[in-house]
C-alpha cells in the first residue's frame, strides 16, 4: 500500500493512512483525507477560508479518479458547499457525466444533499479587500464590481506565500490506484477560471495497470501539455517512473508564450514506486509519503528540474 500527498495536504494524511491500513477502498481513503484539508482554515488554497476570485466569490474545484474502472468525477467553480471532493465523487457514482461546473454543479450538490457551507471567512474577505485597494483606481472603487475586469487583471499571487492544490495518490491493499484533487485555484482569479485540478488528464489521472499522477502549480501549463495523462502514457510505453516524469517535464519545457511558471508532478506506478519532481521551482518542494512498510508518513524533498 502507498500514499503520496503534497505538503499542503498534510493535515489529512494521518486519516487517509489509517483508512488504508484498515483495507478501505483507496479512493475513499484519499477523499476522507482531503475533506480534512478542505476544512483546514490555515490552508488558503483549498476549501474553507481560501482566497476568492476577483469579485470576492470563492469558487472551488475538485476531481477524483478510480484507476480500476477509470471512471472520474469532477466539479468546477462550485460555490457554497463544504466538500467539493465529495461532490466530485458523487458525480462519478450517480451521473453518466464526468464534469459539472458552476450552477449545474451547485444544483447537483443541492439535489444529493451535500453539506452547505459559507466558505468565505472574515480573514479571506479582508485579504481580498486589501488586494482590491492596492489595484483599483478611485473611479474603479466607486463603480466596482461594475467595471471591466480586464482592466485590472494581474498575475494572481498568493498574498502570504505560495500554496498549492491539494493532491493525493494511493495504492490500496487490492492494488487499486486512485487520485483526488481539491483547490480554490489562483487567488483573485477571473470569475469562472478553471485550472487543471478538475480536468482529468491535466491535473490528475489514475490507471491501475500502469500508474497515477497529479500536478500542482500553474494549471494552465498542465492543461496545455496533458501532463497527468502523459505521465501514465509514458509508463504504458515502458518508461520507468522517473523517466516518465522527466519526459513530461520536457513536454512542459517546450511550451511557448502564455503564463509559464512552476509545476510539481507527483507520480506512482503499479509496483509501488513513487517520484515527485518540481519543475522550475523557486523554493524547496516537500511532499508526504507513506508505504505499508513504514510506521508513519515521512516528509521528503522533491527533485528539481529547470526548464530554462
Amino acid at each position: 500500500m502507498l500514499l503520496i500527498a503534497n505538503y499542503e495536504g498534510r493535515s489529512g494524511v494521518p486519516t487517509a493512512v489509517e483508512l488504508l491500513k484498515a483495507n478501505t477502498n483507496g479512493l475513499r481513503a484519499v477523499i476522507e483525507g482531503i475533506k480534512i484539508v478542505e476544512d483546514d482554515i490555515n490552508i488558503h488554497s483549498v476549501g474553507q477560508s481560501s482566497w476568492p476570485n476577483i469579485l470576492g466569490e470563492l469558487q472551488l474545484d475538485a476531481a477524483v479518479m478510480d484507476g480500476n474502472t477509470r471512471r472520474t468525477g469532477a466539479v468546477g467553480a462550485l460555490r457554497g458547499y463544504q466538500h467539493p471532493v465529495e461532490v466530485a465523487y458523487e458525480v462519478m457514482l450517480r451521473l453518466d457525466h464526468e464534469l459539472l461546473v458552476g450552477e449545474g454543479a451547485e444544483r447537483f450538490a443541492e439535489e444529493i444533499g451535500a453539506s452547505k457551507n459559507k466558505n468565505e471567512t472574515d480573514y479571506s474577505i479582508q485579504s481580498w479587500k486589501k488586494h482590491l485597494e492596492s489595484i483599483l483606481t478611485e473611479e474603479q472603487r466607486k463603480l466596482f464590481p461594475n467595471i471591466n475586469l480586464m482592466e485590472i487583471k494581474t498575475i494572481a499571487r498568493d498574498p502570504e506565500k505560495s500554496f498549492d492544490t491539494t493532491v493525493y495518490l494511493s495504492m490500496d491493499h487490492t492494488g487499486r490506484l486512485s487520485s483526488a484533487t481539491s483547490t480554490s485555484g489562483w487567488p483573485w482569479k477571473y470569475p469562472g477560471r478553471l485550472g487543471d485540478s478538475p480536468i482529468i488528464g491535466a491535473g490528475s489521472y489514475a490507471d491501475s495497470r500502469y500508474g497515477a499522477c497529479a500536478c500542482t502549480g500553474v494549471g494552465e501549463m498542465t492543461i496545455r501539455a496533458g501532463t497527468a495523462r502523459i505521465v501514465v502514457l509514458y509508463l504504458k510505453m515502458g518508461y520507468g517512473l522517473k523517466d516518465a516524469v522527466l519526459e513530461a517535464a520536457k513536454d512542459l519545457a517546450g511550451l511557448r508564450t502564455g503564463f509559464i511558471g512552476e509545476v510539481t508532478i507527483h507520480a506512482i506506478n503499479f509496483t509501488g514506486e513513487y517520484f515527485v519532481l518540481g519543475v522550475n521551482s523557486s523554493r524547496p518542494i516537500k511532499y508526504l509519503i507513506w508505504k505499508d512498510s513504514m510506521p508513519s508518513p515521512d516528509i521528503r524533498d522533491a527533485e528539481i528540474y529547470e526548464t530554462k
